[in-house]
């Protein structure tokens, strides 16, 4: 029994040995990694650029003054925001991935670039309704009360609103960025290389898959855990700052 532990152990040693170490193939996975962590970033950044402008014209909308006549063309930019979140959130990645990579951009050679915006368009969607709901979370009374001061509508949300919806949606946009990093994997689908995308091709030289595959799953967990850890010290200091 404990010989065929040891035969096994052995065995599987040499199988991680072959997919990591033998020929450097474990700077095939830090270069993909590379790829991941920068798809992640950029995706972020635009995401939550898109979502911010997509919560802020819904806002607009839905905190119109009753009984007095509504914008024409805010009405025309919230309609067009709630079809662009319905779609997206109601559709698979996958399979926006997929329209992104052999649909709208099939000539296009740089597969990074176009997961890229797969990826933020995504991540919009859900950056938008994150953000409205943080910004439709604080008092319409601090608006009012910008308004007092002589600001206008963007100053206001841009001072007095935002950064108070920034501290309630802090846990949503990290647990947001854990997905958007772990649905990078995605984009191996129309052949960007990533993390996953080398996974497979050693996994395609070495006739063995399971080696590079649990080995990216630990990578996936390993990070995921450091930012899980680095988004609750976050949170715990701006705790802190507000009690002072």
């Amino acid at each position: 029994m404990f010989q065929s532990l040891i035969d096994w152990l052995d065995s599987i040693g040499s199988r991680f040995y072959v997919a990591f170490l033998e020929a450097d193939r474990w700077q095939l996975y830090l270069q993909g990694l590379a790829a991941t962590l920068e798809m992640t970033v950029i995706a972020l950044i635009a995401g939550t650029i898109l979502g911010l402008l997509v919560a802020v014209v819904r806002t607009a909308h839905d905190q119109q003054m009753p009984g007095r006549r509504r914008n024409p063309v805010l009405g025309a930019l919230n309609l067009l925001c709630k079809v662009y979140t319905t779609v997206i959130r109601g559709t698979p990645m996958m399979v926006q991935m997929l329209i992104w990579g052999f649909v709208i951009f099939s000539s296009s050679r740089n597969k990074i670039l176009v997961g890229i915006i797969g990826l933020s368009v995504n991540s919009g969607a859900y950056m938008a309704e994150i953000v409205r709901g943080g910004l439709m979370g604080v008092d319409i009374g601090q608006s009012e009360a910008g308004r007092s001061l002589g600001l206008g509508y963007l100053d206001t949300m841009r001072f007095i609103v935002i950064p108070q919806a920034f501290k309630n949606i802090l846990p949503s946009l990290g647990n947001e960025f854990i997905t958007l990093f772990k649905d990078t994997s995605l984009v191996n689908a129309i052949g960007a290389a990533e993390l996953t995308y080398y996974a497979n091709r050693v996994g395609g030289r070495t006739y063995d898959y399971m080696p590079p595959l649990i080995g990216i799953a630990l990578m996936y967990l390993a990070l995921v855990i450091v930012f899980t850890w680095l988004q609750g010290k976050l949170e715990r200091r701006l705790r802190a700052s507000d009690r002072r």
